[in-house]
């Protein structure tokens, strides 16, 4: 079943009284709407026992999601046109919104998840928190005056770093690390703030029609030797002392003094619809004001 992750929440309310799938992976916003909404079976560690083994702070909601693919959100800019233009590396949240920048940015709108950690990222940089968005929806009035458009999704905002239509971002780190690989100049910044830590998480669908299988079969995706295979594809593993891949470590590397947290799921999902209009209303219409200026 592939599909963005709300596409897949959609499809597996809908065949809520029959089921057809066994297995659903969410983003970790929709690990806790599934939940919410009765979708996911309750998970017994006895019956996933390398459980034991992941790393808490990938964890969305306690035995319901068990993070499989490991990632951060940050931003990333393109190392060669900062130094051929002067500008100072990118060290904060704050460092994003800038004049240089205009109009070779690629945000994603309030929708993507990413979108929605540069908001609650910025209010973290400015006073803000989970429960006063207000800093960040102010700093993202400035971006958007900066920036041409906030893309859907990764398969528009990748091009146009690729192709140099952009030159800062933020994203997931996965795809940072595939842009890099692709050949474009970029690094990963965890900002000073810190950053979220987080995985695609599967879930059992409530009432799956194999619901052992199905267990097993997540008990395979965070064993040792599939957590391995899966942090050669760009991701993080989600173990306890497992690092990223060799290969990747110079791209998307983390240190243990960098910053990264583990976000507050639950609320998340209680405030998104709330802000996600405020956002739409107030800083959608802010987009390309100072770019031509």
């Amino acid at each position: 079943m592939p599909g963005l992750s709300g596409e897949i929440l959609s499809k597996v309310e809908l065949q809520k009284n029959a089921p057809q799938y066994d297995v659903a992976f969410y983003v970790p916003i929709d690990v806790q709407r599934a939940a919410d909404k009765g979708l996911t079976e309750q998970l017994d560690p006895a019956a996933i026992p390398n459980m034991s083994k992941v790393d808490p702070r990938f964890v969305a909601v306690d035995n319901i999601g068990v993070p499989v693919f490991g990632l951060v959100i940050a931003p990333a800019y393109n190392t060669k046109t900062f130094e051929k233009n002067g500008w100072a590396p990118i060290t904060s949240w704050n460092d994003l919104i800038r004049p240089d920048y205009k109009g070779k940015t690629a945000f994603a709108d309030i929708a993507n998840d990413w979108g929605f950690a540069l908001l609650y990222n910025l209010a973290n940089a400015n006073g803000g928190s989970l429960d006063n968005l207000e800093p960040g929806l102010k700093k993202a009035k400035e971006l958007a005056r900066y920036s041409d458009t906030f893309y859907k999704n990764s398969t528009q905002m990748m091009p146009a770093m690729q192709q140099g239509a952009a030159d800062v971002t933020v994203m997931g780190s996965y795809a940072i690390a595939e842009l890099i690989d692709s050949g474009v100049p970029l690094k990963m910044v965890i900002p000073k703030e810190g950053a979220p830590l987080q995985a695609f998480s599967a879930t059992v669908v409530k009432n799956a029609p194999h619901k052992k299988a199905a267990m097993d079969f997540i008990n395979f995706l965070i064993s040792e030797e599939s957590q391995k295979q899966i942090a050669e594809r760009g991701f993080y593993p989600v173990l306890k002392g497992m690092k990223a891949a060799p290969k990747y470590e110079a791209s998307i590397g983390l240190k243990d003094s960098d910053p990264v947290f583990r976000p507050d799921v639950k609320k998340l999902s209680e405030i998104r619809a709330q802000w996600t209009d405020r956002w739409t209303k107030e800083v959608t219409p802010e987009l390309g004001k100072k770019v031509k200026k």
